[in-house]
């Protein structure tokens, strides 16, 4: 009898010696929320622009107010640069971003973009001629119609407006709606870490969205998991790509959210990867805790900043919440059929159980 969908700590299983927060998810960071937009309609052979349709949109909402005028510090590192995402040059160049994050597939990018920009303008008034708007992607061909673009602003405010602070739905949704992890049913995922510095008590939050990897790469604790499940029969599809976000109420400067999300590369090394000439292999990583003000007042800010003396505990953080956040993808995604009868297989639980004893 095949083993119900559950979280990777439901299934038994505790990635690092770290407490998680209340969800375990992402949301966990004070005032950062999540919303999907999935969209799956349609069956059988593929036709351009009518589909079948597998995929979505997830947004992360990084904070409550305006982020345009109250700018969050982030960083950037690409692990392998297969990926058209928007918005992350400048990210990566004055470390701050300036919008909601949005996740979809590969050829939405631009309308999701545009789309995210007519929210921004029309809906919600902002007037400014320089507005940095960040889509990041992941290529779900091989469910969707992918050529049909079937995203835009419709989707984009449907995310946006569906964002919550509380549990984060897994699997099969928004974004992770047609992708792959190791040749199984993939998607979103998320998990998250406290750090303890000082006195004080910080929380790393970890969001993906899986599509990488080869089905024998697949690890689990440190066993090869993938290796096995193909020799007992089971037939994997191929995959590439995953998107990594990292957010903390820790304040951690532009320089130090690019080394946090460097970590993330051993969080995701763990699970097998090891980052394809076409896997697009992408990190963002930004902090709650330190604003930079549109407009200001003085020429020199003070802000507040973790010693480079106590950051390990950070990198270990993300390291084990991209970790589990990629399993949680698995083990919650179920078998999805798309366009032209092709099949993405949920990981099979029973299966695993017994491989990792």
């Amino acid at each position: 009898m095949a083993t119900e969908r559950c979280r990777a700590r439901e299934f038994g299983l505790v990635i690092g010696g770290l407490q998680t927060g209340a969800h375990n998810a992402i949301t966990d960071v004070a005032g950062v929320r999540v919303g999907h937009r999935t969209v799956i309609k349609g069956e059988g052979k593929c036709k351009i622009g009518e589909g079948p349709v597998r995929t979505g949109v997830t947004a992360i909402l990084p904070a409550p107010d305006d982020l345009f005028v109250s700018k969050l510090q982030a960083g950037v590192h690409i692990i392998n640069g297969f990926g058209k995402s928007v918005g992350l040059m400048q990210v990566a160049e004055v470390g701050t971003i300036e919008t909601p994050i949005l996740i979809t597939n590969t050829l939405n990018v631009s309308k999701v973009a545009d789309g995210l920009l007519d929210y921004l303008i029309m809906d919600k008034g902002l007037d400014a001629p320089s507005i940095n708007p960040v889509v990041m992607e992941c290529n779900d061909y091989y469910l969707s119609d992918i050529c049909g673009r079937h995203m835009g602003k419709t989707e984009v405010v449907a995310a946006i407006e569906a964002a919550s602070d509380g549990l984060v739905t897994e699997g099969s949704v928004g974004a992770g709606t047609g992708t792959a992890a190791y040749g199984f049913k993939g998607g979103v995922g998320t998990s998250s870490r406290i750090v303890s510095c000082g006195e004080q008590r910080f929380t790393v939050g970890a969001l993906v969205v899986t599509n990488m990897g080869k089905p024998d790469q697949l690890r689990i604790c440190g066993k090869p998991v993938g290796k096995k499940l193909m020799e007992q029969g089971v037939d994997p599809a191929l995959g590439g790509s995953i998107i990594m976000v990292l957010a903390t109420n820790a304040p951690l400067s532009s320089n130090q959210l690019r080394r946090v999300a460097a970590r993330a590369t051993h969080g995701l090394a763990r699970t097998g990867s090891y980052s394809g000439n076409t896997s697009g292999d992408i990190v963002l990583a930004f902090s709650t805790a330190r604003r930079m003000p549109l407009l200001p007042e003085q020429p020199i800010l003070t802000l507040p900043e973790v010693s480079d003396n106590h950051i390990d505990m950070f990198f270990t953080a993300a390291a084990d919440a991209i970790e589990e956040s990629i399993l949680n993808a698995m083990f919650m995604a179920e078998t999805l059929i798309g366009r032209d009868g092709n099949t993405l297989c949920a990981l099979p639980l029973d299966k695993v159980k017994p491989l990792l004893k």
